[in-house]
């Protein structure tokens, strides 16, 4: 009883100083103070008391599938989760109040193109190719710069800490080496997790200039890792078989975009993965939608993990994915956002949109996936398909201290029927209160940490302005 007054005790003054330092972002026009930030940098222990419910994504360390409990604390040590369970001792540890609120893995975006957040609602009303044309592939012969790159994935960046995303896949255009290196710079300040997919070419000085990436900016980064991505098909196969070289040569995984539209079906797709060797565990497939019986059966038997984006496939009109068939394969799927062709940084909404699609079309609301499954997917699954499920994914002590906090209290969330229905087809990225990543709160009580929202704003309205002067009219 003692020792239950001492941690309340340090929950009041934690709780007392949190509202005060609310109060002064409040006053200092969106930027959270650097003094409130010192608590939670992924040092020290830290433990989240009484937390209504605890969604471990580990079967053996709570009920059913995706491993419930109820009234239970999280500590995290350092960059590392230390234990789960009821009433444990954390001894000094900063307190976050876990009451009301339900505690699961950080979310897994799989397929991401963060620059995009400066072509939100860009031709809305095409399909993939005709969107591509307006959008995107100009850019490639116009000037964009570092800093262009740099405000659109600043502004994404935030976006995905704001809706629970612990680790993002970021696929670059890359349509220079500039460009590149502003994305990256966003990336690294960010203190998220992430993947960095740089587009391959033939070209040996950009070849040379991916090795010096990795070299310099991911290897010394712990929360980075490098893809090598490309688009497959016959005709642009030099630089598919150059870009599975260089994975190799590197020790990534490649990166590609998988019969996402019709206009995939001849592109000889499939033939150039098997003719550069591309085809086996590591290689990540976005969207897979327009695949037969015998693509899904080669693709299975090579171990390849897939990203689904189904916000995007319907936005773009380019189908709906087989997810049932994939399921009854045993194939690693996970959720992506799939950048300027969803145009919002919500996780919810895919999960929403992963779980409605498949029952729409099969006219069987018990088609897979579940609710439970599309969670899973957000989380674990995400990390199975990028080969991390030893490091992030669940809340398994021993992983790394990647997290959300979600408000079950909120008036678009309570009351409490089933919470993991609701977290899926309720939960809104406002209700989002906490987000750690590494044991280091990035987004807290409700606000993105250290970012002033005004100028990265600005920032990226100025980009966009510059990069729609770039693209037809």
């Amino acid at each position: 009883m003692k020792q239950r007054r001492s941690v309340l005790s340090v929950f009041t003054l934690t709780l007392a100083a949190g509202l005060g330092a609310a109060l002064l972002a409040g006053l200092g026009g969106g930027t959270t103070e650097a003094g409130s930030e010192a608590e939670f940098t992924g040092a020290g222990r830290v433990v989240i008391r009484d937390a209504s419910m605890v969604l471990t994504m580990d079967p053996s360390l709570g009920e059913g599938p995706l491993g419930a409990l109820a009234d239970a604390d999280v500590v995290l040590e350092g960059a590392k989760i230390k234990q789960v369970g009821k009433d444990l001792d954390a001894g000094s540890a900063k307190v976050v109040d876990g009451r009301g609120k339900i505690v699961l893995p950080g979310f897994v975006d799989l397929h991401n193109h963060l620059w995009q957040s400066l072509i939100r609602g860009c031709a809305a009303d095409k399909e993939l190719i005709g969107w591509l044309g307006k959008c995107v592939i100009p850019l490639y012969r116009a000037p964009v710069t570092d800093a262009d790159a740099y405000a659109g994935t600043k502004l994404a960046a935030a976006d995905v800490v704001s809706t629970g995303i612990t680790t993002v896949t970021d696929w670059s255009h890359a349509f220079n080496t500039d460009f590149a290196k502003g994305g990256l710079r966003a990336l690294g300040e960010s203190k998220l997790r992430f993947l960095y997919s740089y587009n391959g070419t033939t070209d040996p000085a950009l070849q040379n200039e991916i090795r010096r990436v990795k070299r310099e900016v991911i290897d010394p980064n712990p929360l980075a890792r490098l893809q090598i991505g490309t688009h497959p098909s016959t005709g642009n196969f030099p630089s598919v078989e150059a870009s599975e070289k260089l994975a190799r040569e590197l020790g990534v995984s490649l990166n590609v975009h998988l019969l996402e539209s019709k206009a995939d079906l001849t592109a000889g797709q499939m033939d150039a993965l098997r003719r550069a060797n591309a085809l086996h565990p590591g290689l990540v497939a976005n969207h897979v939608i327009q695949a037969t019986d015998a693509d899904l059966d080669e693709l299975a038997a090579a171990g390849v993990s897939v990203a689904h984006n189904p916000l995007s496939n319907m936005r773009l009109a380019s189908g709906v994915i087989r997810l049932p068939e994939m399921k009854k394969r045993s194939m690693k799927v996970g959720l992506g956002l799939d950048g300027g062709t969803n145009d919002t940084s919500d996780m919810f909404n895919v999960m929403r949109a992963a779980v409605g699609l498949q029952r729409a079309i099969a006219t069987d609301p018990a088609v897979y996936p579940t609710t439970a499954d599309v969670l899973r997917m957000a989380t674990l699954g995400g990390a199975e398909a990028l080969g991390m499920d030893k490091e992030i994914g669940s809340l398994t002590p021993g992983k790394r201290a990647d997290l959300q906090l979600v408000d079950a209290q909120a008036v678009n969330f309570a009351p409490k029927v089933d919470w993991v229905n609701q977290l899926v087809f309720n939960t809104q990225p406002a209700n989002v209160s906490w987000v750690f990543v590494d044991g280091r709160a990035l987004k807290r009580e409700g606000r993105v940490v250290g970012i002033d929202t005004a100028k990265v704003v600005a920032d990226a309205q100025a980009a966009a302005d510059r990069i729609k002067k770039l693209l037809p009219q």
